[in-house]
């Protein structure tokens, strides 16, 4: 088996554990512990057994190093836990977000987080028009602006609950299941993945 197909197959388990995250946030709006916790432990043991490399999905495969992949971990909770804060994200969320950078590492996690963000932005859209509450989240985000302003000039943390009017809660797995198989896709398409497995 080439590296390039052991790195695929190590990336197997994260589509896995993203996809059944997305499942669980869809159905109840929460992602259990025990599995951000399996994956997190999973994508550090992969990186840790598997040939050294740069990454699963990179121009020299394999596995990061326990080093690498707790950065990865790090990196993915540590960009992702300000919005837990302001409260515009999940605590399952983030730890969701901390588990793929287990698996990527360091180098690979922070193009997955933009992803992550450009599917959310997406999404949230889509989900405000088919939902008929675009008017009102407009209005959420106008009144959030002025209220965190007023907050800033006061001199205290500005909360996405300033909204008197919730406009409903998006499964944000969905976001970080697209954001990194999307970032995936597109670094597998930059890296003529095909020719590499036939090769």
């Amino acid at each position: 088996m080439t590296p390039i197909k052991v790195g695929l197959f190590c990336l197997l388990p994260l589509a896995g554990f993203l996809l059944v995250a997305a499942w669980h946030d869809i159905r109840s709006h929460r992602i259990p512990n025990y599995l951000v916790l399996g994956g997190s432990v999973l994508g550090l043991i992969l990186n840790t057994v598997t040939p050294p490399g740069i990454g699963f999905l990179s121009e020299l495969p394999g596995g990061t190093g326990l080093i690498d992949a707790l950065a990865g971990l790090a990196i993915g909770l540590a960009v992702m836990l300000p919005l837990y804060f302001l409260r515009a994200m999940g605590a399952g969320d983030i730890k969701l977000m901390a588990m793929t950078g287990a698996f990527l590492g360091p180098r690979e996690i922070l193009g997955a987080i933009l992803g992550t963000f450009v599917a959310g932005g997406v999404l949230a859209l889509v989900f405000a028009i088919r939902a008929g509450i675009l008017k009102q989240v407009l209005q959420n985000i106008r009144i959030i602006i002025y209220a965190g302003a007023s907050k800033i000039h006061m001199g205290t943390l500005p909360i996405l609950d300033d909204s008197p009017n919730p406009a409903g809660k998006m499964p944000y797995a969905i976001a970080i299941a697209s954001g990194t198989f999307g970032y995936l896709a597109w670094t597998a398409y930059r890296m003529d993945l095909g020719v590499l497995l036939n090769s």
